[in-house]
């Protein structure tokens, strides 16, 4: 095994899935795109993890991601289903019945401003309708960023950006978008509401076959396949879908691993009781069924609640973001899901998915939480022991769950990954002979510092860190979230505001196995049992049996009690 990366295969699920996806693979491209000026640090990520290599029929070089993609009628917007770098020979076999056809076109959706600006700076397309992307020098991304007479870029505006399509700058493989099209994305009607709507898709030998010829043609290329991660809606019938795809993954992939990031928008609001009751049923079925079938369960959510009762949504010091928004959401969920997926992206020593499930859900415990400081805070002048003093006995990040406050929970296992910090801030550069502010500042490398901070928080608890100079990526699209008092690699100034983008964040990350979560599943449980299913037949017409509902809930109220406190060490 040694010297090949250990792949993953991603499955997007949903329209916000989308967003943050979007986001996502918007962040890895910039990863790869690094200026040819810049002092970079030495390639920690393997992106060989999510990204496959190929080639067009013309022979030049793709580097692609390893995704499948799902979503609705509706929702690609300007983007093509089969992408644009090359045709499948396979897919125009799929169209080669010989008899009479009737052709339906549908009127084209206007490109983005900001792709099209995008597309011109990358590429051209022939006039045999064949997309010609400029030479990679390296083979690898888009074509390293100069400091010629390269136009400034449009930037994209929230009020341009209708679909998750609209702000994505990464091409995809034609074997990457499923769509589904018995539903819409657009509109009151046809719509994927119910989470017996998304198990039956995969019930239709038409949609099954599509994403296991899929899965079959990415797997099959895989040298060392070390599992799946799933981005996938919790709010809507994709969370039924994602629990169908997790049960045929379990079952073809038995010992790979499968991680699945149950993703919701933004807080709610109270005048949309359908919509709700909804969003709550598909939460408790989603969370059961994919937690059944995958290693590790993660909500994402920049609400307070996964129940009934809203809650404000989380904020960040530092951020100024707009929860309805989710662009803006979704940028955010996936600065942290950059962040806390690095131990199985590693170059060197890297953890696999199932050492990392294994060792967050243990006796049960298959539901984590996970929580983020983004940008980690950090004044020019600090160091590594100099920043955690600062941040006292309090939980060092914010809850990303949808838990609620994590004060006075406990903590039975974590991973902590924290990045972008230049390696000669990681010790105390204190004078010799001065008195140590705090046993950190004893430390010799930063990974000791970090390690030896999260015993001191911790103590007693099952502990993972990791700790990496590599920044996160924030370049445009990436929306401008960012306090004015950051430094362009996302410093907190001493002084007045410079005005400079932020291009680069460090950021601290973590996956966390807490009592938080009994307390959060246990409410779920207690609002779906509160429910009159007769005012809700709609949602167990779609193929959900109230002895579905009923164990539904017993398995979410085991699942609760496998959190409850005792054992691990109290959050403060």
């Amino acid at each position: 095994m040694a010297g090949g990366a250990r792949e993953v295969l991603t499955l997007q699920l949903g329209h916000f899935a989308g967003f943050v996806g979007a986001h996502w693979w918007n962040q890895q491209d910039a990863a790869l795109c690094r200026p040819t000026d810049a002092k970079e640090p030495p390639g920690e990520l393997c992106p060989d993890v999510l990204y496959r290599t190929g080639r067009t029929l013309h022979g030049q070089e793709t580097y692609t991601p390893r995704l499948i993609l799902m979503d609705l009628k509706g929702s690609l917007s300007s983007l093509k289903q089969e992408g644009g770098l090359y045709r499948d020979k396979q897919l125009d076999a799929a169209i080669a019945w010989q008899g009479k056809l009737t052709t339906h076109k549908e009127e084209l959706y206007p490109k983005n401003p900001y792709l099209q600006d995008l597309l011109s700076a990358e590429g051209v397309l022939s006039s045999d309708g064949t997309w010609r992307v400029k030479s990679i020098p390296n083979g690898k991304g888009l074509p390293p960023f100069t400091n010629g007479r390269t136009p400034k870029p449009v930037m994209p505006t929230e009020g341009s950006i209708r679909v998750w399509s609209d702000f994505l700058r990464v091409h995809l493989h034609p074997r990457s978008i499923c769509m589904i099209h018995k539903y819409n994305h657009d509109g009151e009607a046809g719509r994927l509401e119910a989470f017996g709507q998304g198990e039956s898709i995969l019930k239709e030998p038409k949609y099954l076959e599509e994403l296991e010829d899929r899965l079959h043609f990415y797997v099959e290329e895989c040298d060392y396949l070390q599992g799946f991660q799933i981005l996938c809606d919790l709010h809507d019938g994709f969370s039924g879908l994602g629990a169908k795809a997790a049960e045929l993954l379990q079952d073809e992939y038995s010992g790979r691993g499968i991680i699945t990031w149950g993703l919701l928008p933004g807080p709610y609001r109270l005048g949309e009781l359908q919509k709700n009751i909804y969003r709550l049923l598909n939460t408790a079925f989603g969370l059961v069924h994919l937690s059944a079938h995958s290693s590790l369960v993660c909500p994402l959510s920049l609400g307070g609640s996964l129940g009934l009762r809203p809650e404000p949504p989380v904020s960040f010091p530092l951020l100024q973001y707009d929860a309805a928004l989710p662009f803006h959401c979704g940028a955010i969920l996936a600065t942290a899901l950059d962040t806390v997926t690095v131990p199985y992206r590693l170059c060197s020593s890297p953890v696999s998915m199932v050492h990392l499930a294994d060792m967050l859900n243990f006796s049960g415990k298959k539901v984590v939480s996970a929580g983020a400081t983004i940008p980690f805070p950090l004044v020019p002048s600090q160091s590594l022991p100099d920043a955690l003093m600062q941040l006292g006995e309090a939980t060092p990040w914010t809850p990303l769950s949808a838990c609620g406050d994590p004060s006075g929970t406990c903590c039975f296992a974590q991973s902590v990954v924290l990045r972008g910090l230049d390696r000669a801030r990681h010790t105390s550069q204190l004078t010799p002979g001065t008195p140590l502010p705090s046993p950190l500042h004893a430390c010799t490398t930063g990974e000791e510092v970090l390690a030896q901070y999260l015993q001191q928080q911790q103590p007693r608890v099952r502990s993972s860190s990791h700790l990496l100079l590599t920044p996160c990526k924030v370049v445009p699209p990436y929306p401008s979230l960012f306090s004015s008092s950051l430094s362009q690699h996302g410093s907190v100034l001493d002084g007045l505001p410079t005005g400079t983008a932020v291009e680069s964040i460090p950021v601290l990350g973590a996956l966390c196995s807490s009592s938080s979560l009994n307390r959060a599943l246990g409410d779920l449980a207690k609002d779906l049992s509160k429910l009159d299913l007769r005012r809700w037949a709609s949602f167990m017409d779609a193929g959900v049996e109230q002895d579905d509902l009923e164990e539904t809930l017993q398995e979410l109220r085991s699942l609760a009690q496998c959190y409850e406190s005792g054992g691990g060490r109290l959050v403060d």
